[in-house]
């Protein structure tokens, strides 16, 4: 059995009941976290629908967030869940905003010490690159 995430529909994601229940409790997670709505909707009969411009704001706080801590653990833990929600927002043509590059740590959350470094322009191409890996395995 499986799981739709729909934009109308249009069918942008079709994953397995455990990946789909899987990433919906990240969703609750993260949405709490933010303190913004995600734009994926509830889990209705097997189908889900996702509203691109709330997706395309939540992605872009989602990405600041990841993007400014300086802790290890913290990128690791959400990198996956990031990556997924680049692709669906890609998918659905939500609009993303990428954080700027810091020049410094400070603002920085999270942080462990000693210091990793600050955000940078790197770490932008890494996941990136996670979430194209990703697309290829994200049926549809």
């Amino acid at each position: 059995m499986s799981q739709y995430y729909d934009v109308g529909d249009e069918t942008v994601w079709n994953p397995s009941n455990g990946a789909a229940r899987l990433f919906h409790r990240q969703v609750d997670l993260f949405e709490e976290e933010l303190g913004l709505p995600s734009g994926i909707g509830p889990m209705e009969m097997d189908e889900c629908q996702i509203d691109p411009a709330a997706l395309g704001v939540f992605t872009a706080a989602l990405l600041a967030r990841h993007g400014h801590t300086g802790h290890a653990v913290i990128r690791a833990l959400s990198e996956g869940f990031v990556a997924t929600v680049l692709v669906l927002a890609e998918r659905v043509g939500a609009r993303v905003t990428w954080p700027q590059p810091a020049d410094s740590p400070e603002g920085a959350r999270d942080v462990q010490v000693p210091l990793p470094g600050s955000y940078e322009a790197s770490a932008d191409a890494a996941l990136r690159a996670v979430a194209r890996e990703l697309s290829r395995r994200m049926p549809r």
